[in-house]
């Protein structure tokens, strides 16, 4: 719909602790280099210096950059207020529209009231805006502007945007953060800055999906990954444990509080957590931390959305409390020998899973929740183990978006020297973790206290925070590998997990021993030169394309979507309802304010069933039954666009209408298979037929506005109708 043109001219555990724990799985571990009394001696302050300017700096780059490609893109400075909405596109609209509402209320009082008690969202519908969608950010950046001095200054969408590229000079910090811990080099930081920003098309779409939910909670997620790394590393006092799990707690509140699906990542994380601990690679303590640290993010967050059932109906808080009453009454679960410990495992992963699935159940019959069931129809017809013609299912499987991740996306990471270290660091380190896994499941006597022996010799050893970060890198790789929407939780981790390869001393020390010449030394220059030649190869290589990249000048091109923008603000009352695509009215609230039928947050069961209905338009529907669903919704105005009436971007059994034709039991449009229940529809196209101006539709219809893309039609009183058709009988009769 929207195009882009060139621009002219352009405490109590029986186990140790967390440090004598780490110190067996990897005890070369040292801390930075210090003086006798425990002071940093100045070439190490100087050194973290420079470490943080790098990290500082790049995370700034990163921020212009996307800034930079998003006004390039658009001309954004120089177009107008109408077009600068429209570029907040499908959902995008919805969420800035509650931003710019704040703002327009007459106090902040108002402001939120208004959105705890909204009725423009959804006609004929009173919802908790706060409780129904993930929008604190938009209220917090909306009473910060208000109170701040800046609005001489900086336009309120300026606010907004430069707020969320200033969030990606958070990731970037945060994967700085978390490779130079992995690795004890901010090399690495730099080669995961670096490389986070030449594979933009992989690692964020921040530049042209400003609003999306994502792009405001992965920052936080990857300072939650900063913060886990850094407490599971050794020679952590219990005041920096202490300090580390608040910033844990507060960066996971952050992402949780930003993001409706904050439940099923963090249910992946937990499986992570929970493998950790099956495998003995981290302590009692630290587990019970993490899972403490989830649930009670979870639970914060529940109270701020005002009791949202849907997060006390999650499968992640289901999981944990599976997990945590598994292991607190399952003794003896890391005794005995090799077959003995992998039965005890198996039991123990049963049960958990087993007591999972049963209180998530209770929990959402109890709740009477369906908030979320699309997503779980999704994942099954995903795998063929549901329905392929449910509506709702289908919609999202039919996008490119949901499908695998195409094999391109491995030429381009390979490009930029990405994929090679990653895959090479993966490989080894999942060599070593199940080498030392073997090694903790036959000797029971590494269980609970620091190896003795024969096991104290052992040359397999790992870290819990690379251990983490290991099996971090495998879980949401293969969320990216199944979906590819999920890769952004994937390819920036993968560029800090890759920079700790080239930089860490593991895969280094493990080749230098292999060739016998393993000394400081020569592991010293290898660690420092590989990463800064690969460096200077990148900078070489991709400076000018990102030099010409930033410098290529397009423009906002979309006048059909303008033109119905103002005209629906000056020809439609203000409390005028409107139906059409979700995507649409999304951009139609923002624009205009008008009250919709139905929207892209889909986390409602009420919503979707609504949405469903309301896309009959685009179905083998008559003219009667269309009219009585759109009224039955509180329609006054139904907008119909070309692009989905006749879609040609979807193949057959992709496109919306062939979606609602399988929905609705009829047969598709076009050549190909159908079904053999599948039968032909006794009533023609709705959005083609309407516009033919047969009396059956002129009747309940009336065309109001008309341009290349859309088509506005006004229904008409149902009352009016039915007198109407009596009249003429009445005429009959006193005829005769």
């Amino acid at each position: 719909m929207t195009a882009l043109r060139q621009r002219k001219g352009s405490k109590g555990s029986k186990e140790p602790g967390p440090e004598v724990l780490n110190q067996r799985f990897y005890p070369s571990a040292e801390p930075l280099e210090r003086t006798s009394d425990g002071v940093w001696t100045w070439r190490t302050v100087l050194w973290v210096a420079i470490g943080w300017t790098v990290g500082i700096s790049l995370g700034m780059l990163s921020c212009i950059y996307v800034a930079t490609l998003h006004e390039n893109d658009l001309w954004f400075s120089n177009i107008k207020e109408v077009e600068r909405e429209i570029s907040f596109r499908t959902e995008c609209g919805l969420y800035y529209s509650y931003y710019k509402q704040m703002l327009r209320a007459p106090s902040i009082q108002q402001g939120l009231s208004e959105l705890i008690n909204d009725n423009a969202t959804e006609s004929k519908r009173t919802i908790n805006l706060l409780r129904r969608m993930n929008i604190y950010q938009e209220v917090f950046l909306g009473v910060l502007y208000r109170i701040l001095p800046i609005q001489a200054y900086l336009e309120p969408v300026y606010f907004y945007i430069y707020t969320v590229f200033s969030l990606q000079a958070v990731y970037v910090i945060a994967l700085f953060i978390t490779s130079w811990l992995l690795s004890g080099s901010w090399l690495a930081g730099a080669l995961t800055g670096v490389w986070y920003i030449l594979n933009r098309v992989d690692t964020t779409r921040v530049e042209f999906t400003i609003s999306l939910r994502e792009n405001w909670s992965l920052p936080f997620f990857a300072l939650q990954i900063a913060a886990i790394t850094c407490y599971l590393r050794p020679h952590l006092k219990p005041i920096q444990q202490k300090v580390v799990l608040w910033l844990m707690f507060l960066a996971t509140l952050c992402f949780c509080l930003t993001w409706q699906f904050n439940q099923f990542i963090l249910l992946v994380q937990a499986l992570i957590i929970f493998t950790l601990d099956c495998l003995d690679l981290i302590s009692t303590e630290q587990v019970t931390c993490l899972y403490l640290v989830q649930v009670s993010s979870l639970l914060s967050v529940w109270l701020l959305q005002f009791c949202n059932s849907m997060i006390l109906g999650s499968l992640a808080l289901s999981f944990i409390v599976a997990a945590l009453f598994v292991k607190h009454f399952q003794r003896g679960l890391k005794t005995g020998g090799l077959t003995a410990r992998l039965g005890k495992l198996l039991l123990h992963t049963v049960l958990v899973l087993a007591l999972t699935f049963t209180i998530n159940y209770l929990a959402k019959q109890a709740l009477q929740l369906r908030s979320d069931e699309h997503i779980f129809k999704f994942i099954k017809s995903k795998f063929g183990l549901g329905p392929t013609r449910d509506f709702d299912a289908s919609l999202y499987l039919c996008e490119e978006a949901f499908g695998l991740l195409p094999l391109d996306t491995f030429d381009r990471l390979a490009g930029t020297l990405l994929a090679y270290p990653y895959l090479v660091t993966l490989i080894v380190l999942l060599v070593m973790l199940a080498l030392l896994t073997l090694a903790n499941l036959c000797d029971s006597s590494a269980v609970g206290r620091p190896p003795k022996g024969r096991f104290e010799e052992r040359p397999i050893c790992m870290r819990a925070d690379v251990a983490y970060n290991l099996l971090h890198t495998v879980f949401f790789g293969l969320l990216a590998l199944s979906t590819m929407r999920m890769k952004y939780l994937w390819t920036g981790h993968m560029c800090a997990f890759a920079a700790y390869g080239v930089c860490g001393k593991e895969l280094w020390s493990l080749c230098l021993n292999t060739i016998h010449c393993n000394t400081k030394t020569k592991l010293r220059l290898i660690r420092y030169t590989v990463p800064l030649a690969i460096l200077g190869f990148l900078c070489y290589k991709f400076w000018p394309k990102l030099m010409t990249e930033v410098s290529e000048l397009r423009e906002f091109y979309d006048p059909d979507t303008v033109e119905l923008m103002t005209w629906i603000s000056s020809k439609t009352p203000k409390k005028a309802v409107f139906a059409g695509s979700m995507q649409l009215l999304a951009g139609i609230k923002l624009c205009t304010g008008r009250v919709l039928t139905n929207h892209p947050h889909y986390e409602d069961q009420a919503l979707r069933e609504r949405t469903r209905q309301v896309y009959q338009i685009y179905a083998r529907q008559s003219p009667e039954e269309v009219h009585r669903i759109l009224r039955a919704a509180g329609a006054d105005f139904v907008v119909m666009e070309d692009s989905v009436c006749y879609e040609r971007r979807h193949g057959r059994g992709c496109r919306l209408r062939d979606l609602l034709d399988l929905s609705n039991g009829h047969i598709m449009d076009g050549p190909g298979d159908n079904d053999p229940d599948l039968v032909h529809a006794p009533h023609p196209r709705f959005c083609e037929s309407v516009k033919t101006g047969g009396p059956a539709y002129t009747a309940l219809f009336s065309r109001v506005f008309q341009n290349k893309t859309f088509h506005v039609y006004k229904l008409k009183k149902g009352k009016k109708r039915a007198k109407a058709d009596r009249e003429p009988v009445a005429m009959e009769d006193k005829t005769q």
